[in-house]
């Protein structure tokens, strides 16, 4: 993703100045599971506190893991992801 849509996400948040690795410049819906690159499906995501961006990331492989094996349909994942990440993240286990 080019520097300048993260400079243009980092500003409709208000973030204006951030430390190497404090944000991450992720997508709401993932592309592996659908989601685009468009500024609205774009937001700045912490590192800390845990759990960030690295366990959201987490949470991203899981849910395409499950879309793909056929164990959940990809509306209920997009959903999932954009809704309550956090939710997955506590229910998934540590195998990811």
């Amino acid at each position: 993703m080019p520097v300048s849509v993260k400079d243009e996400v980092y500003a409709e948040y208000g973030i204006t100045h951030h430390s190497a690795g404090q944000y991450e410049v992720d997508h709401l819906i993932s592309l592996e599971l659908g989601g685009s690159n468009d500024i609205a499906n774009l937001w700045p995501e912490a590192a800390s506190p845990t759990p960030g961006f690295h366990q959201k990331d987490q949470v991203e492989n899981y849910l395409h893991d499950q879309v793909c094996s056929g164990k959940m349909d990809l509306r209920t994942a997009q959903t999932k992801i954009a809704t309550d990440w956090l939710s997955v993240y506590k229910q998934m286990g540590s195998s990811y």
